[in-house]
């Protein structure tokens, strides 16, 4: 289902809508076909405007046995069709479901619109025309039936998707002609009966801006945005990583840009991952660690030595419902208060947060430039809504990224000691990378001794250290935070994250309204945007909504003793955009 959402997708991005998708699929790797826990879902809401979230409520569901029907059925609003391979429904299939009637047949779907389609048969009889293709064969290519019969309904094209299957399965020439026998049949068969009714037509998107797009998820812009800063830093990226869901997907996805000179290293654990990741750093290149939910535990001590050595390094957790393993194949912001505080010591670092998939470019090479420039730690956090999720992303200029400069330090004068923890005027220390001359230095992870750099135990320097590595980061420039705000508003929604296009969802639902509301969205986590606070003040009501039990909303009034609404959601999905309106309906003053 995966797949046919995937070319399904590539289709309506090809026909120039705006689109948001929402794929979903167990946590195990083989979990049993047929039952609930197996049921893998791809939802995709597409328009001819401006999209923000993968929708509330599907108005068609396409349902390829019991299971799936069952785990879907009950968020479906009235009126909605659904089409259904009524061939699955078996008296075993049905009891593996959890129904004791078959639901096709008693009353039970009389709210909705069902159509029964024999999808296997229909299959079978399209893979008879060719040559040496068994029943078993068929079957496997049920979902490519249904892709075809709901490109009809929505007349979307087929080629990319043929194109796709020729390459895919060139090698496997019975592979392929079933497939595309499959395809075809779904295609025809839409076309030839009465069964599906009218075809939706649904014209390009007109308030897009004008560019270059293509179909991106959050992996593939974090790894692009990554691979972009280090060229423009002109510093070999080396990403070191222990595979996880579902930050294991930017591993693989990093290890095929070879030709950007990329590095790619799968560590036998998550703390040799960050070990390796701080020495590429050390050595003189860019360093970048990816983990999800327990990787940040474990890697805890050495983002602890990173801040210690003053050295930049990337650390990219893209979150997942926890604690533990918790639920790994859902979404969800539970690790803010983490990536703030979860070391030992007092060990700021900054926390730069994504909040689209397109964004994850631009947060990642602000990372970056944040990590290079400071000489610090920096946790960049996505989630799994962003990593997995795609929409369609405006290619940006390369010429227009700003060059970063690593500013490797120089020794010129032997007369003079190197002093590796002098710093610049952002309190950055001087970046001295082993070979340099005349810049020799004591590294570790013992204090070090102001501007020397020699191990010291004195009470007072441990203070004033770690007194100037705080304001290191307290000091960081980040953008003021950007507010949207209708005259008269009285009441802010402020968000943070994936939150961003269920809060803009929202915020448009309630301006349809005629009700005045303002909108933000912070990118930035520590420091926070300096005019934070004069924004936090300036409304009536403040209204957070997140993916955990009230991060934000905690760290908001303990720093700028203001009173917030906290909006939460915590059922490993993304928020939506029906609830963000009531829960702003509900913040309004009286």
């Amino acid at each position: 289902m995966q797949l046919a959402g995937g070319q399904f997708t590539s289709a309506t991005a090809t026909v120039g809508n705006d689109l948001v998708t929402l794929p979903s699929f167990p946590a195990e790797i083989r979990a049993p076909q047929g039952t609930l826990a197996g049921v893998s879902s791809f939802q995709i809401h597409f328009a001819s405007r401006d999209i923000a979230t993968p929708g509330d409520t599907p108005n068609l569901l396409v349902a390829m046995n019991p299971a799936a029907l069952q785990a879907n059925v009950g968020g479906l609003e009235p009126g909605t069709a659904i089409i259904v391979n009524e061939d699955a429904f078996s008296k075993r299939n049905l009891m593996k479901a959890g129904y004791e009637d078959n639901p096709l047949d008693d009353d039970s779907l009389e709210a909705f619109q069902v159509t029964r389609v024999p999808m296997t048969t229909l299959c079978q009889r399209a893979a008879e025309a060719v040559d040496g293709a068994s029943s078993r064969d068929a079957q496997k290519a049920r979902n490519l039936f249904a892709l075809g019969l709901v490109c009809w309904m929505y007349d979307r094209p087929t080629d990319g998707t043929e194109t796709w299957i020729a390459q895919k399965f060139g090698g496997q020439p019975l592979v392929r002609d079933v497939n595309l026998a499959a395809l075809r049949a779904g295609y025809t068969f839409g076309e030839a009966t009465e069964l599906i009714g009218a075809r939706i037509e649904v014209a390009p998107a007109t308030d897009i801006p004008p560019g270059t797009y293509r179909n991106v998820n959050g992996t593939q812009t974090t790894s692009m945005g990554l691979v972009a800063a280090s060229v423009k830093a002109g510093l070999p990226l080396t990403l070191a990583a222990y595979p996880i869901t579902p930050a294991s997907e930017l591993l693989h996805t990093l290890a095929r840009r070879r030709d950007f000179g990329v590095r790619t290293v799968q560590a036998e654990d998550e703390i040799a991952a960050a070990g390796i990741a701080l020495g590429a750093s050390f050595g003189g290149g860019l360093g970048v660690t990816a983990t999800s939910g327990p990787g940040m535990d474990l890697k805890a001590e050495t983002i602890g030595l990173a801040a210690m050595l003053e050295l930049p390094l990337v650390i990219v957790d893209v979150q997942r419902a926890g604690p533990s393993t918790g639920m790994p194949t859902k979404t969800e912001q539970s690790d803010l208060l983490l990536a703030l505080y979860g070391r030992h010591g007092e060990s700021p670092v900054p926390v730069v947060a994504a909040s689209t998939p397109g964004n994850c470019f631009d947060a990642a090479f602000e990372a970056v430039r944040i990590a290079l420039r400071y000489r610090t730690p920096v946790i960049l956090l996505t989630d799994l809504f962003l990593a997995n999720s795609s929409e369609p992303w405006r290619i940006p200029s390369a010429a227009d990224l700003p060059r970063i400069d690593p500013a490797f330090a120089r020794h010129d004068d032997p007369d003079a000691p190197f002093l590796p923890y002098a710093r610049d005027e952002v309190g950055a220390r001087a970046w001295a990378i082993p070979g340099t001359p005349g810049a020799q230095h004591v590294i570790g992870g013992l204090e070090k001794a102001d501007r020397t750099g020699t191990i010291s135990y004195d009470g007072v320097n441990h203070a004033r250290m770690t007194e100037l590595r705080a304001a290191k980061v307290a000091g960081i420039e980040v953008p003021d935070v950007v507010v949207d705000a209708d005259e008269g508003a009285r009441v802010l929604v402020l968000g943070w994250g994936s939150t961003a296009g269920a809060t803009r969802a929202g915020v448009r639902r309630v301006r349809d309204r005629g009700l005045p509301v303002a909108r933000a969205h912070l990118h930035h986590l520590n420091p926070f945007p300096a005019n934070l606070a004069d924004v936090l003040r300036r409304y009536e009501r403040v209204l957070v909504p997140e993916i955990n039990s009230g991060q934000l909303a905690q760290l908001l009034r303990a720093r700028y003793l203001v009173d917030v609404i906290s909006h939460t959601r915590m059922e490993g999905q993304p928020l939506l955009a029906g609830a963000m309106e009531q829960a702003i309906l509900e913040a309004m003053p009286a």
